[in-house]
């Protein structure tokens, strides 16, 4: 199954990609908010873990890309983000997420989570 890491931080992007791939996920990575989208014409993940806080289009804007367009509106997405004001995290699940969880994480939980998610798409 195709994941797409999204994250501007390169040491998180990193250890995402390393942890998806360990876990047999076919792994995509963007640095930003722009690349995700380009990455977005051409292949289509089961699910993106997001960031929000990027330099050019942020996470908020991305998720409502993907809900928004028929083709990619079955994909999950897990907001993974600094932001863990109430008002923040309820932003995430109007744009869409299936999930929001707040850095710093445990990288334990989040590959349950997506195994969970990835199952229920299945």
């Amino acid at each position: 199954m195709k994941v797409l890491v999204v994250d501007d931080e390169p040491n998180i992007l990193m250890s995402l990609d390393f942890l998806m791939r360990k876990e047999g996920y076919e792994v995509f990575v963007a640095r930003n908010g722009r690349e995700a989208i380009e990455l977005l014409q051409k292949e289509i993940p089961a699910l993106v873990v997001l960031d929000i806080m990027m330099p050019d289009v942020d996470g908020y804007e991305v998720c409502t890309l993907i809900k928004k367009r028929k083709e990619l509106a079955h994909i999950k997405v897990i907001f993974l983000s600094a932001k863990s004001k109430p008002v923040d995290i309820e932003k995430g699940y109007e744009v869409g997420a299936d999930l929001y969880l707040t850095k710093p994480f445990s990288t334990r939980n989040l590959v349950g989570k997506v195994k969970e998610l990835l199952q229920m798409a299945s």
